[in-house]
C-alpha cells in the first residue's frame, strides 16, 4: 500500500480562493477585512512566518498591517498597542507572533486581545467557546487539519482518532474538534506508556509533539489517515515532521507531508478566521440601531 498525499498547498489554494470571493462580496458592503500581525524581537523563523501571513493576506484581498518591535519592548507598551488595535474598526483580527521575548507574559498578551479579534483562537474565551461547542474562532492549525481530513471524503463519525500532543494551541483543540465531528478520541503525550499500542488501533493519527520521526510505520494501522503537524529540521537543516514519512507512507491510506501539508493550511485558515471576524463585525454594525 502507498498512501495518498494530503496536499496542503493545493487545498490551501482552494480555501484562499473561497476567502477571496467572500472578501469581494464584503467589499460591496464597504468592508475590507483587516489583520494586524505583531512581531516582537528578531527571531528569524518568526519573521518568515509573519512575512508569509502578510503576503497571504494581500494575495486574498485582505488589508494587512505588520508591526515589528524591538525585543526590548515593554509589556505595558505591547498591551497598549493591542488596546489601540482592539479599538480600530479597520482591524478585525489581531495576531501576536509567538514565541515572545522571555520578559513578556504570553498569556497576559493573548488575553489582552479582544475575543472578537482573536483570530488565533488562543484566548481563554475562545477555548471556552470550543469546549462548550459554541460558535467562535478556532485555532488555525487544528482547523486546517480538520479541513484536510474533510478533503479525504472519509466520515469521522465513529472513527478512532489518536492525537499525539496536548498543547493548548494544537493538541487539546484538535481533540475537541474531532469530538465535535463524532470521532472517538484518545489524547497521548510524553506520559503515555506504550504509545504504539494506541496508534496501531487508530483510524486517524495526528502527530503534534515536535519530535522528528517519532511516528514510524510499525506504529500505524494499515490504511490509517496520518496528519503530521510537527515542524523540525534534520541534520542537513531540511524541514521535516514528526512522522517518518517514507516509512509510514507505505502503510497509511492518507498522509500529509512536511513541508507542504499543515503549514499552508494554517495560514489559509487564519485568513478564513479574519474574514469570519470581519463578517460578524459587519453584521453587528448593520443590526445596531
Amino acid at each position: 500500500m502507498t498512501a495518498r498525499t494530503l496536499d496542503g498547498t493545493a487545498l490551501a489554494r482552494t480555501v484562499r480562493g473561497e476567502v477571496a470571493e467572500r472578501v469581494a462580496a464584503l467589499a460591496l458592503r464597504g468592508v475590507r477585512p483587516g489583520l494586524a500581525v505583531i512581531l516582537v524581537g528578531d527571531d528569524p523563523a518568526s519573521a518568515v512566518y509573519v512575512r508569509n501571513k502578510v503576503k497571504a493576506c494581500e494575495d486574498s484581498g485582505l488589508h494587512s498591517v505588520q508591526e515589528r518591535y524591538a525585543a526590548s519592548m515593554t509589556e505595558a507598551d505591547l498591551l497598549s498597542r493591542i488596546a489601540a488595535l482592539n479599538a480600530d474598526p479597520l482591524i478585525h483580527g489581531i495576531l501576536v507572533q509567538m514565541p515572545l521575548p522571555r520578559h513578556l507574559d504570553a498569556h497576559r498578551v493573548i488575553e489582552a486581545i479582544a475575543p472578537a479579534k482573536d483570530v488565533d483562537g488562543f484566548s481563554v474565551h475562545s477555548a471556552g467557546q470550543l469546549m462548550a461547542g459554541l460558535p467562535g474562532l478556532r485555532p488555525a492549525t487544528p482547523l486546517g487539519c480538520m479541513k484536510m481530513l474533510e478533503s479525504t471524503g472519509v466520515s469521522l463519525r465513529g472513527q478512532h482518532a489518536v492525537v499525539i500532543g496536548r498543547s493548548n494551541t494544537v493538541g487539546k483543540p484538535m481533540a475537541l474538534l474531532l469530538l465535535q465531528a463524532h470521532a472517538t478520541v484518545t489524547v497521548c503525550h510524553s506520559g503515555t506508556p506504550d504509545l504504539a499500542a494506541h496508534t496501531r488501533s487508530a483510524d486517524i493519527v495526528v502527530a503534534a509533539v515536535g519530535r522528528r520521526g517519532m511516528l514510524t510505520a510499525a506504529m500505524v494501522k494499515p490504511g490509517a489517515i496520518v496528519i503530521d503537524v510537527g515542524i523540525n529540521r534534520d541534520e542537513a537543516g531540511k524541514l521535516c515532521g514528526d512522522v517518518d514519512f517514507a516509512g509510514v507512507a507505505e502503510v497509511a491510506g492518507w498522509i500529509s507531508p512536511v513541508p507542504g501539508g499543515v503549514g499552508p493550511m494554517t495560514i489559509a485558515m487564519l485568513l478564513s478566521n479574519t474574514l469570519q471576524a470581519a463578517e460578524l463585525a459587519a453584521a453587528a454594525t448593520h443590526q445596531a440601531p
